[in-house]
């Protein structure tokens, strides 16, 4: 087996040409990406439903919009908390129920209390399921050209205008991507 460089941390922005619905111009954040395969969440699917709807105590810590987000098509019965939490990337630990995932990104324990963190959130984002990848799989659909993989910033977790994500993050890029965020959303319209 080929050695797995890890992507954890990365955004997989979804191309154009990728197909299934469950991700289409979807913005994923790797969580954790290694040999026994892949998790992350869709930054940019927000629901109709309410963070205080299922989780009261992290109603008011979360930003605009206060909803939950569909992480991905993966477990939606379940729920898992982004948050970043300002300060040194590289040696803090950061609080007490919080694991950091990459830099200021990390996962938050959702049966912390939620006084127990509210002072050291930057901010936070509840997603409920995830997108997750076998071993292998993930590699696959990149050399089939089904995502670009790009740097994150913690600014992604809580865009305030999660519509707006896809094209924003493919807009920043130093290359030729950034010409995709013109692509338009329907193409026989042209």
């Amino acid at each position: 087996m080929t050695e797995v460089s890890s992507l954890t941390g990365r955004l997989l922005v979804a191309t154009p040409a990728l197909a299934d619905p469950n991700f289409d111009r979807a913005v994923v954040l790797l969580l954790d990406h290694d040999e026994e395969g892949s998790l992350g969440v869709v930054l940019n699917r927000p629901t109709p439903v309410g963070v205080g709807d299922i989780l009261e105590g992290w109603a008011g810590l979360t930003g605009e919009p206060g909803v939950v987000f569909q992480g991905g098509p993966v477990s939606l019965d379940s729920a898992l908390g982004v948050a970043v939490i300002p300060g040194d990337a590289s040696g803090d630990r950061g609080p007490l129920g919080w694991r950091r995932v990459h830099g200021a990104i990390g996962l938050i324990d959702l049966e912390a209390p939620p006084e127990l963190l509210a002072s050291a959130l930057g901010s936070l984002r509840i997603f409920a399921g995830y997108a997750g990848w076998g071993p292998g799989q993930l590699e696959n659909e990149l050399v089939d050209g089904a995502w670009y993989v790009v740097e994150s910033e913690p600014g992604d977790v809580s865009s305030p205008s999660p519509e707006r994500l896809w094209r924003e993050v493919l807009r920043r890029q130093r290359n030729e991507l950034a010409m995709v965020a013109t692509y338009p959303d329907d193409p026989s319209l042209n």
